[in-house]
């Protein structure tokens, strides 16, 4: 029969197991969320620079009061 120390021994050995396992995957989960937000980062500075590029390609198509007066 296992003794009450010896129960309380295994548990706390279990329980630092868990928190170390739980420490590493949280630094892996900041690590991903930092190269997750730089990325975003990027993809946003695309964004703008397509929505501009797009901007500047509409303001040289001729609007429809142009084409009415040709």
């Amino acid at each position: 029969m296992i003794s009450g120390f010896e129960l309380l021994a295994e548990k706390l050995n279990r329980l630092a197991e868990m928190t170390q396992t739980l420490r590493l995957e949280n630094a892996a989960l900041r690590r991903t969320a930092v190269d997750l937000a730089s990325e975003n980062k990027d993809l946003r500075e695309r964004v703008v620079e397509a929505h501009s590029r797009v901007e500047a390609i509409l303001a040289q198509l001729p609007n429809d009061d142009e084409k009415d007066a040709a």
